[in-house]
C-alpha cells in the first residue's frame, strides 16, 4: 500500500489594509495573493504576511492558516447559489485567507499536534479557524460564516515547530501527533455559537 502524497497548491500572502465593512472601514490582511518560490517561515508565520486582528490570526500558535484545495468547490458553488459568484470572477488560492492552499489533506485528517513535515521547515496543527464577520465580507454573501460551521469546512492554524522556507508545489508529509483531539471535534465545540 503506497503512502498518500501531500503537496502545497499555494502560498499566499497580504498585508493589512482598510476595506469598507457595513459602511465602516475596517482593517483587515484577509486578501491574500500568491507567491512564487520558496517562502521563508518564521517562528510568527509567512515573510510578507500581515495580520489585522491578533485574536483571531497571528501570534505563536496561529502563525500560518492552511486550507484544504478540495473545498473551493463548495464555496464556488455557495457563492454561486447566493448571487455573487461573478464578483471577482474564479476564486483562487488565498480566498478564504489562507497561507497555505494544500492538496489531499482535510480537516478531518488531522488532529491536533500533528505535524505537517515539509523539505525545508515543519509546522505543527494547533486549531481549527473560527471565522467572524470579515469572512462575510470576503465571501460576498452575510451566511458565509453560517455555511463554514455547517460544513465544517474551516481550515486550520500551524505553529512553526522549525522554521525554514515553503513553497507552491512542494510535497510534504503528516506526522501523527498524540492524537487526543481532533480539528473536527474542536471546530465543532467552537461553532456551536454560530449554528443557532
Amino acid at each position: 500500500m503506497s503512502a498518500v502524497v501531500f503537496s502545497v497548491a499555494g502560498v499566499q500572502v497580504g498585508r493589512a489594509r482598510k476595506v469598507l465593512i457595513g459602511g465602516r472601514p475596517i482593517l483587515t490582511a484577509i486578501h491574500k495573493t500568491s507567491v512564487d518560490g520558496p517562502v521563508t517561515v518564521a517562528p510568527l508565520g509567512l515573510e510578507g504576511d500581515e495580520q489585522a486582528d491578533l485574536s483571531v490570526h497571528g501570534g505563536l500558535e496561529k502563525a500560518v492558516y492552511a486550507y484544504p484545495a478540495e473545498h473551493y468547490a463548495f464555496w464556488r458553488e455557495a457563492r454561486h447559489s447566493a448571487g455573487v459568484a461573478d464578483i471577482d470572477g474564479q476564486l483562487r488560492p488565498g480566498g478564504m485567507g489562507e497561507n497555505l492552499t494544500l492538496n489531499g489533506l482535510l480537516e478531518s485528517d488531522v488532529w491536533v499536534g500533528d505535524v505537517l513535515r515539509f523539505a525545508n521547515c515543519a509546522l505543527r496543527v494547533e486549531q481549527p479557524r473560527e471565522p467572524c464577520y470579515k469572512f462575510n465580507a470576503a465571501m460576498g454573501f452575510n451566511t458565509a460564516v453560517k455555511a463554514m460551521a455547517q460544513s465544517g469546512f474551516c481550515g486550520f492554524y500551524l505553529s512553526v515547530e522549525q522554521p525554514g522556507t515553503v513553497q507552491a508545489g512542494e510535497s510534504f508529509a503528516l506526522v501523527p501527533g498524540p492524537r487526543h483531539i481532533s480539528i473536527p471535534q474542536r471546530f465543532q465545540a467552537k461553532m456551536f455559537k454560530h449554528m443557532r
